[in-house]
């Protein structure tokens, strides 16, 4: 059967996983009564939570006898190493843009990776039956950032379909019937060449997901290069530097149809297939016959940007509520998904309790402590820190994200005063054709970003979008002052008390319900001035022969301000924690004891 391998891209929510679910009901891979979720490539719990994919997948279709392997990529910027290693499968991308926001960061980020391997893209404005579509306007920015990206003459001649993912159409001039996405197959049929594959070689594969199976164990996904294979086979893998890592027999060999995995006894040149057997083989290694004696060269992969560490939680609350709490079992769990994930990186630290996880930024890493907390993990994890390097002449370098925000107009001056105190420049100011809104494009430090998402969308009334993704390294910016409120620090140990944190509630606002257990130096509460102060959240009312319990007027608490994981990642400063546990997210002091913190000097920035 003849073959096609494509990639859909776009920034997140713009549609590409709703597109995908119509291409698979409408090429008939499921029955006309079978039930399907919405999103159905989003498998992880989290994805369905969050509305996102986090994790690359791929399916496939069957139209006019050929079999189009489709791979649904991560739409956010921090996920960006799963999209540079699909790349290296797919010989086509299907580009999709919002018909009313048009091309975002996340867009220029794959789009200049896909046009650097070669790739043609298709590209689709999808969502185009919207109210606020601007279909033409956003025709000519897709326009502007291919030259911006230095594609060549034959990528700058692409196709364009204007589609509806949800409604299941897509036509090449809006005033046609809108019907289905039948044009949009048989364009991935006329524009797409077949697999670049060599069938009279030598097997070869270069692995690019890892994932791991109860029944099956350990799979190696990734597209076939040269030559076929069977079940049962023996071959070996090779490492990036042509190095012999293992050799295995092949247990299981496993393609994607539809939403199902079918076990093949034979697989060739082409196909994109998942590898059953392999004990030591990672992404990125070359899975061969034991004559070929280079591996297949791997794309590279941006290296990450920010740094947290992920330690043993040590609290007096420690192991009250999680299973998972040793050094060890942590230490496990990070080291397996380093091993899938190559975005990450697990570097030890002088304690032996400590591990730091360096990432792409803080949705990844968010994402990953959510993953581990469900699993039964306790841990406590620093605040991020950026990843800053060295020039050839000794200057230091540091992160630098390009930052679109797209406001209405009368916060557009708060959002640039507030990035402007973060050290970010203004680079574009574009208001937009419908409505009082206004586009910003900034270049930041990655580090002024952090902890500032929660801030910008109460600066906005929750109306703004803020998109970011990595743009390059620069010199230094120089200091960008922290948190300006101090916080609230239990000195008891023991259960909160209504009466106490009623007492309390003009000092600032709590993070606390009563009756929640306490400890010293846990965070409570944010105080309304800059300076940390220690307050005594267990001190009950104190009751006389004349004072009777009820006898006063009736506790009316505030209700606690909810910290979420991702705001307690950017809320806490360099000398506080965040303890996670799989029912409880808590705020610490790195030091718990008041003497002891007092005589460091650790101080938040």
């Amino acid at each position: 059967m003849e073959l096609r391998n494509i990639a859909i891209i776009a920034h997140v929510d713009h549609g590409k996983t709703t597109l995908v679910d119509g291409l698979l009901k409408q090429s008939g891979t499921f029955r006309d009564n079978q039930k399907v979720e919405t999103c159905a490539m989003d498998s992880n719990e989290l994805e369905r939570e969050r509305g996102i994919t986090i994790l690359s997948k791929c399916t496939s279709v069957e139209w006019k006898g050929v079999r189009i392997n489709i791979v649904d990529t991560p739409g956010h910027a921090d996920f960006g190493g799963e999209v540079e290693r699909i790349l290296s499968m797919v010989d086509g991308v299907i580009l999709l843009v919002d018909s009313s926001e048009g091309p975002m960061p996340q867009t220029k980020f794959v789009l200049g990776k896909a046009l650097k391997v070669g790739l043609k893209p298709i590209v689709v404005i999808n969502k185009a039956d919207k109210p606020d579509a601007r279909v033409d306007e956003v025709l000519n920015e897709v326009f502007d950032l291919f030259v911006s990206l230095n594609a060549t003459d034959e990528q700058l001649d692409f196709p364009i379909l204007y589609a509806s993912g949800r409604n299941g159409w897509a036509v090449k001039d809006l005033s046609e019937e809108k019907k289905d996405l039948s044009v949009l197959f048989d364009l991935i049929l006329s524009k797409v060449s077949a697999p670049t594959c060599y069938p009279d070689k030598p097997f070869s594969m270069l692995a690019t997901t890892l994932e791991a199976d109860k029944f099956i164990g350990r799979m190696l996904t990734g597209k076939i290069h040269s030559g076929s294979v069977k079940a049962g086979d023996t071959v070996k893998v090779l490492s990036q530097d042509n190095k012999e890592i293992e050799r295995f027999r092949i247990s299981k060999i496993m393609a994607f149809r539809g939403l199902t995995r079918q076990s093949l006894d034979e697989a060739h040149a082409g196909d994109i297939v998942a590898i059953a057997g392999v004990a030591k083989g990672t992404v990125a290694d070359t899975i061969c016959d034991f004559s070929v004696t280079e591996a297949i060269k791997a794309q590279p992969i941006d290296p990450p940007t920010l740094v947290m560490t992920f330690a043993v939680n040590d609290s007096p609350l420690a192991g009250r509520e999680g299973e998972k709490v040793t050094s060890r079992v942590i230490a496990e769990r990070l080291e397996k998904e380093a091993e899938g994930n190559i975005a990450l990186k697990i570097s030890p630290t002088k304690s032996s309790d400590a591990f730091e996880v360096a990432g792409r930024g803080e949705l990844q890493l968010g994402v990953l402590i959510e993953t581990m907390r469900r699993e039964g993990f306790e841990l406590s994890i620093s605040r991020p820190r950026v990843v800053f390097k060295k020039d050839e002449s000794g200057q230091l370098l540091e992160p630098i994200d390009e930052v679109v925000v797209d406001v209405d107009d009368e916060f557009s001056g708060t959002v640039v005063e507030k990035m402007g105190t973060r050290r970010a420049e203004l680079i574009e100011m574009i208001p937009a054709q419908a409505g009082n809104k206004v586009r910003l494009i900034f270049h930041a430090p990655t580090r002024g970003l952090i902890g500032y998402h929660s801030e910008f969308l109460t600066d906005t009334h929750g109306t703004g979008i803020m998109n970011r993704s990595f743009y390059d390294y620069e010199p230094y910016k120089g200091e960008i002052s922290g948190r300006r409120n101090g916080v609230i620090i239990s000195s008891e140990d023991g259960t909160a008390i209504a009466y106490s944190l009623w007492k309390l509630e003009d000092r600032g606002p709590m993070f606390i319900d009563p009756n929640v257990p306490v400890y010293v130096g846990m965070i409570i509460g944010e105080h309304t001035k800059p300076n940390d102060i220690e307050v005594n959240p267990c001190r009950s009312k104190q009751l006389t022969n004349i004072r009777a319990a009820g006898k006063d007027e009736a506790i009316s608490l505030t209700p606690p301000r909810r910290i979420t994981l991702e705001e307690g990642l950017s809320y806490i400063q360099d000398d506080e924690l965040l303890e996670v546990t799989p029912k409880t997210i808590r705020l610490r002091k790195r030091i718990l004891d008041p003497i002891q913190r007092k005589r460091s000097g650790i101080k938040a920035e």
